[in-house]
């Protein structure tokens, strides 16, 4: 490691200016991406067009099961992982198994069940969820989700949003 007083330019740099870094896509659509007075030599980039994928919403269906327990007990495990996490719409459960449903806003689909398959690991501890296992795993998008509730053969709306049972 090299050590320098303060506002001493780094060794070796000849006196070349800084150039300025990117904000990121959107953060001021007025600016030229051309910022040739910030930099002393034509030949580097000032800043990098990122290309940003908006978000998108998937309906996510996360199933689980695994060995009997209590009723009592999935019931106030999945109240909890609700509370801690209102986006949940709702889920359904059995002493053996349950169902979580809930929209989740991500860039692509991978996000979205990147994002599903760690949310019942995660809460398992803080909410006292059962230890069981994921078996199955459902990401949709949002077109798709309709066009099945339309034609009658999709999931039926989380009509009644919270934790009920089957």
């Amino acid at each position: 490691m090299k050590r320098a007083r303060p506002g001493a330019p780094p060794r070796g740099t000849g006196g070349r200016a800084l150039t300025s870094v990117g904000a990121g896509a959107g953060f001021d659509e007025r600016r030229s991406t051309d910022r040739a007075d910030d930099r002393t030599t034509g030949s580097e980039p000032a800043m990098v067009r990122e290309e940003r994928t908006p978000s998108r919403l998937w309906h996510v269906t996360l199933s689980v099961s695994g060995g009997a327990i209590p009723l009592k007990e999935v019931r106030r495990g999945l109240e909890q992982l609700a509370h801690d996490h209102p986006f949940l719409l709702t889920s359904r459960y059995a002493d053996d198994h349950a169902e979580i449903r809930y929209w989740e806003e991500a860039r692509d689909l991978h996000d979205a069940a990147a994002v599903a398959l760690r949310l019942w690991g995660e809460h398992r501890s803080t909410a006292k969820l059962p230890p069981w296992e994921i078996v199955g795993l459902e990401v949709i998008d949002r077109e798709t989700y309709h066009q099945r509730v339309a034609e009658g053969y999709g999931p039926p709306p989380a009509a009644p949003v919270g934790v009920h049972p089957y």
